[in-house]
């Protein structure tokens, strides 16, 4: 029907500009009638988005449909606003049809209001009027009587009672300003509506351009740390943030460092905004009534920064308790974690967190939209947020719990952070591939950037973005800099690293009089020497975290079974075996779990094989290289050839939640090769 397409196609131009509104957050309606699946007659419906959704990538499937007789009807049977939460029940008996979103909070908003569209957005510059301190009087001043002032009160059926009548008793008005939240626009037509909703949003701009004063977070007091050295200290610090804020529940980190945050942090003034917290509810919902904020200079003493942030994650837990206690009731949700969501640390940035990578960027994209709304606000005015109280209302609010409850069950891996190497194809292909569908981000390591990408791509094509899933890397493991690098641009990216596959090799088959010292050099170069490296760098950041954590070895049968011609990669192969006990000997007191898995035969699908090392075996064994994969299958007890995907396989086991008392242990993966038991 028309009056979706426009819809949706409205939903899209807004959403897609975030000076309009944030990610998941605002809502837009639209009214029309069609007809009744039972009696075939035309009836009146609304279509709004629904709960959880987001305007900028809406689909139909995502609107709530209603019965707009119905829904109003609600009015006359309304118990009043100490009981408005038993509205958003009742909307399930004003649905139409089949399927469809849940309706949201804000359906009365649309359905009560007369116009047959409304928009509900979330801009920084309306919400700057909407938490100005005299909101009121500069929400005349900016539009006259064109624009109406709303005072704060929760979302909910209230407030779609309000605003209603807020339209009916200014005509000439084309929206309003909602008090410590946001704005809501109406028109007549969809063309209308969103030109009213962008005259609203434009003119506050306009406004708070010509004369808001050009430092509103005071005077310079430290100058962020040159580019390199931020990077340098946020990754250095990432690692010890993430296990502080997971201290109730493992999460995973998005590192901010744009202008507008080091600006904010730079200034005189971010301790005493910070301490305010934010106001919109879609602010505040996600990064917590307040964020942790180090106190100590960029330049400081990276040891002493550390120490800071651990008797300031202390006293965050301790507060947040506190605040907790103060509001709670008997009929409260139980306090969720004491930890903070967002954590900004001047001259570096901000470090956000969630429960994945798309959760902890969109609460750190959230909070710069807070830190555009108190330099807004601050600029013409001051920064004055909701209430406490209030803030607590909806954080611990039954209905946004009940919609934490309708939340999928966590995968596996959830929240888990893993960095394979040799990624670009064969077993690192596979092994990211099922870490990824287990729930776990994936950063991709390979010497060839190129394949590695289209892996992650692959990988994270299903994602509100790619990047949110896996990432990759380039880097050669022989090389101590640029592992260095690669797990810093892990860091950076999902804030440490959990699980750790030492994957990359290569293997070239040789006599032992035939093997050069180029030869020996080059495969313990990628294998022992690589793989200790990668285990080394990854460590540093585990032992930081104190979080646990897995390092797998994707060693050989030939690490303890001897093949002809194959001197320097089974003795390579051998010391990566014994790099498993050593390091598992060595990193258990930290909680760091080092295993093993010993495949064999992999031919389909592997780089090694497809580099020559198919060839070289085939002749050995006297077999065509299209069969080499049958003949080994043909060798082992199962009699099955072995794929990717079933090293994979073993991986997830060592690493997921069934075995979490072993460690120092080999898996066979070589469907049964007597000669190769361990002993």
């Amino acid at each position: 029907m028309d009056v979706i397409n426009e819809l949706l196609d409205r939903s899209h131009r807004l959403g897609a500009d975030p000076r309009n509104t944030n990610f998941a957050g605002g809502n837009t309606s639209a009214k029309g009638r069609a007809a009744d699946p039972v009696t075939g007659q035309d009836v009146d419906l609304l279509w709004v988005k629904g709960s959880g959704g987001d305007l900028g990538t809406l689909r139909e499937a995502g609107l709530a449909v209603l019965r707009l007789d119905r829904l109003r009807a609600l009015a006359a049977v309304y118990p009043g606003v100490e009981r408005e939460d038993e509205m958003v029940a009742a909307f399930d008996y004003c649905l139409h049809g089949r399927g469809g979103a849940a309706p949201s909070i804000d359906t009365a908003m649309h359905g009560l209001v007369e116009a047959a569209h409304v928009d509900h957005l979330h801009p920084d510059a309306g919400i700057a009027l909407a938490t100005a301190r005299d909101g009121e009087e500069l929400t005349r001043r900016v539009f006259g009587d064109r624009v109406v002032w709303v005072p704060w009160r929760r979302p909910g059926f209230q407030l779609g009672l309000d605003i209603a009548a807020v339209k009916e008793a200014n005509p000439q008005a084309v929206g309003c300003v909602l008090g410590g939240h946001g704005i809501t626009a109406w028109g007549a037509t969809s063309q209308e509506c969103e030109a009213r909703s962008l005259e609203i949003i434009r003119t506050a701009e306009e406004y708070l351009a010509a004369n808001g004063r050009p430092d509103p977070f005071g005077p310079v007091l430290h100058e962020p740390l040159p580019e390199d050295e931020r990077h340098a200290r946020a990754a250095a610090l990432f690692p010890v943030v993430r296990g502080l804020a997971s201290t109730d529940a493992r999460q995973v980190g998005h590192y901010t460092g744009t202008p507008e945050v080091l600006d904010f942090l730079s200034r005189a003034e971010h301790p005493r905004l910070a301490a305010l917290g934010t106001s919109c509810p879609d602010h505040f919902l996600r990064t917590k009534v307040a964020p942790l904020v180090l106190d100590l200079p960029p330049d400081a003493p990276l040891d002493q920064a550390v120490a800071r942030l651990r008797e300031l994650h202390a006293a965050y837990r301790a507060d947040y308790t506190a605040y907790y206690e103060r509001h709670a009731t008997p009929d409260s949700p139980p306090m969720r974690g004491a930890d903070p969501a967002i954590v900004l640390v001047p001259g570096v940035g901000m470090f956000s967190f969630g429960k994945d990578k798309q959760t902890a960027r969109v609460a750190g994209e959230f909070y710069v939209n807070a830190i555009n709304v108190m330099r807004g606000a601050e600029s013409v005015s001051a920064y004055a947020p909701i209430p406490e109280s209030e803030k607590f209302r909806i954080e611990y609010w039954e209905l946004e719990e009940a919609k934490l409850r309708r939340m999928p069950k966590p995968k596996p891996l959830a929240g888990r952070v893993a960095l394979v190497t040799g990624a670009g194809s064969g077993i690192g292909a596979a092994t990211a591939r099922r870490l990824a569908a287990e729930g776990a981000c994936v950063v991709l390591a390979d010497r060839d950037r190129a394949a590695a990408g289209k892996v992650a791509a692959e990988i994270g094509a299903s994602a509100y973005r790619a990047s949110d899933v896996a990432v990759a890397v380039e880097v050669d493991v022989t090389s101590e800099d640029q592992v260095v690098a690669a797990v810093r641009a892990a860091v950076l990216a999902f804030g440490g690293v959990d699980l750790v596959v030492n994957n990359a090799g290569l293997s070239l088959s040789r006599s032992l009089l035939e093997t050069s010292l180029d030869d020996w050099d080059l495969q313990h170069d990628v294998m022992a020497r690589g793989s200790f490296l990668v285990s080394r760098e990854c460590a540093r950041v585990l032992i930081d975290q104190a979080m646990g954590g897995d390092i797998v070895y994707i060693s050989s049968k030939n690490a303890v079974f001897a093949g002809p011609n194959n001197v320097a990669y089974g003795a390579a192969k051998a010391d990566q075996a014994h790099q498993v006990r050593l390091l598992a000997a060595e990193l258990g007191e930290h909680g760091v779990r080092v295993n093993g898995v010993n495949p064999d035969g992999v031919v389909r699908g592997s780089g090694i094989f497809a580099s020559g090392w198919g060839a070289n075996r085939a002749a050995v064994y006297g077999v065509e290289e299209e069969r080499l994969g049958e003949f080994y299958a043909r060798r082992t007890l199962l009699k099955r050839e072995v794929l990717p995907e079933h090293v994979a396989a073993a991986v997830y086991a060592l690493a997921g939640s069934d075995l979490t008392h072993t460690t120092g242990l080999h898996v066979p993966v070589d469907a049964g090769v007597a000669a190769a038991f361990l002993r």
